[in-house]
């Protein structure tokens, strides 16, 4: 059974915004190192997305927690959050084969959940999840983003797979699709422009990878995502508010139907 990790702090705010292009000062980390199981980084991504392609991957959840490979779901809720129902249909994502996305009506909101797998950007086969830093974030790894939108706000869940074990990892919420450039996502998503980055203002999704390199976080907040605002997460090398950018994945945030 996997064991994940939870975050249950964050790292004090950083003086840089993120509101610049290159968002909070990180340099543009580049891909390199080797990929899972003594594979190069690309024959090993794309050796992961034609499986996931074949129906070997990521299972869709059936409530409102994430899904992990095997199909077990993980309940989430936490400090009084509303909990997701039904289950979300399948949905391609741009012609990516790794990436599975689902949009879910639920209790006066709805709920969004996105899956792909981490590859270098240019591989044979294209995806979503894009990894920079495959010594960090190595090609076959894993990602499933949930998000709940409700009036009351929102709560935005990730869950990964694959990755450095016992390795603390940062990740937040941006402003724009990933890219072959890790400066493409853009800057931190901001509640209300800010100089500084924090994570009341901003969705930070920090966490601690375990022994097996899985991890997983959690972020709750009384507002929600502007329409089109929000974008991607970036997984950084270090926590806090800014990093080097070691892995990004597009996903579709939104207030999926809230008024």
């Amino acid at each position: 059974m996997t064991a994940w990790m939870v975050r249950t702090g964050h790292g004090p705010a950083h003086p840089d915004s993120g509101r610049r292009g290159t968002a909070e000062g990180e340099g543009d980390a580049k891909s390199r190192g080797r990929g899972i199981a003594g594979m190069p980084g690309v024959l090993a991504g794309t050796a992961a997305l034609m499986a996931l392609a074949c129906g070997v991957g990521v299972a869709h959840g059936t409530d409102g927690g994430a899904s992990d490979g095997s199909g077990h779901g993980a309940a989430h809720g936490a400090h009084g959050a509303p909990a997701a129902g039904p289950s979300a249909q399948e949905s391609g994502g741009g012609g990516d084969p790794s990436r599975v996305d689902g949009v879910a009506a639920a209790g006066g909101g709805s709920w969004m959940r996105a899956a792909g797998v981490f590859s270098p950007p240019g591989s044979f086969v294209p995806s979503d999840a894009l990894t920079y830093d495959t010594r960090l974030v190595p090609a076959g790894a894993r990602i499933e983003v949930t998000e709940f939108a409700a009036p009351s706000g929102n709560r935005v869940g990730a869950r990964l797979r694959g990755l450095v074990p016992g390795r603390a990892y940062g990740m937040h919420v941006h402003t724009s699709p990933c890219g072959a450039d890790p400066a493409a996502a853009g800057p931190h998503y901001q509640h209300r422009p800010a100089a500084t980055a924090d994570p009341v203002n901003e969705v930070w999704l920090d966490f601690r990878a375990d022994e097996e390199g899985d991890g997983r976080s959690e972020a709750l907040h009384g507002w929600g995502f502007r329409e089109g605002g929000a974008r991607s997460v970036i997984i950084h090398d270090r926590q806090g508010g800014a990093g080097e950018r070691a892995a990004c994945f597009t996903v579709p945030f939104g207030p999926h139907g809230r008024e």
